[in-house]
């Protein structure tokens, strides 16, 4: 898969892709990250990129030219509104909200186009003749999309076969299935009087199996109750994992009863 990054600080991605598990997956193919400086599409001297907005109001705004051009040079496009080679996603907090859901759709492409705004923005027109999606993060304000862009590559790539060292470690990640992860021990199996649970030491690979599903859901319930009411709309729920959930939440004292698809007959 390849990410092609539109920046006018590419600097800002020396570390996060050249470093630990990106670099290695970019060493052995599996991922291609291609930085691009909006700059060198610019014409003057002084590699303009930014013009105070019409209307008035603070700040400055992208001009859309050197946009326009660093994208249709490096996707190769001559395009109308709507076309693209690739899909050109705007770092935006108008957008709509990545996800692991979000991820997961991203990484069955074989290439994605990301570009970061910066100031106040970037021209209106370069969004309406190139952009065909926009995502957002979270609902905060960031110095420009560069930190976007590269939680996007992050969490997108991790899910590209061949990037992760064990690919079964991008199944059992939180929210992987809608749900927290559970919590995780290694060894010794002792320490400062605290004990790794007795199940995981069973080498019962079933016993295990259903007790971090149990944990997870747990910590969910806890700490991200909206998770476990989003999971329950979105997939069908065995009759053995509704009544668990239903015995956590008595145990928890919880009453919140979120609507939820007919459970299969499957135990």
């Amino acid at each position: 898969m390849r990410f092609d990054i539109f920046t006018l600080f590419p600097s800002y991605f020396e570390g996060p892709f050249h470093s630990s598990i990106l670099k290695r997956a970019q060493s052995n193919g599996a991922i291609e990250i291609a930085v691009h400086d909006i700059r060198a599409w610019t014409t003057d001297r002084h590699h303009v990129c930014d013009d105070a907005p019409y209307g008035g109001g603070a700040g400055m705004v992208m001009k859309a030219e050197p946009v326009a051009k660093a994208i249709e040079d490096v996707l190769n496009l001559k395009v109308g509104p709507g076309e693209a080679a690739c899909p050109v996603i705007l770092m935006s907090p108008q957008g709509r909200r990545f996800s692991q859901a979000v991820a997961q759709e991203l990484s069955q492409l074989p290439r994605v186009a990301l570009l970061c705004g910066h100031y106040e923005g970037l021209d209106e027109r370069a969004v309406e003749l190139f952009v065909t999606d926009e995502i957002s993060i979270g609902d905060y304000v960031l110095t420009g999309g560069e930190p976007a862009a590269a939680v996007i590559v992050d969490a997108v790539a991790r899910l590209v076969p061949g990037v992760l060292g064990n690919e079964e470690s991008a199944v059992g990640d939180s929210f992987a299935d809608g749900l927290l992860e559970a919590p995780h021990y290694t060894r010794p199996v002792e320490w400062r009087g605290l004990r790794v649970p007795d199940v995981l030491l069973s080498g019962h690979h079933g016993e295990v199996a259903k007790w971090r599903w149990k944990e997870g859901l747990q910590r969910t319930l806890q700490r991200r109750p909206d998770l476990v009411e989003a999971a329950l709309k979105q997939r069908q729920w065995t009759v053995t994992e509704l009544r668990i959930l239903e015995e956590l939440k008595s145990e928890l004292h919880l009453t919140v009863q979120p609507e939820f698809n007919t459970a299969s007959n499957e135990d």
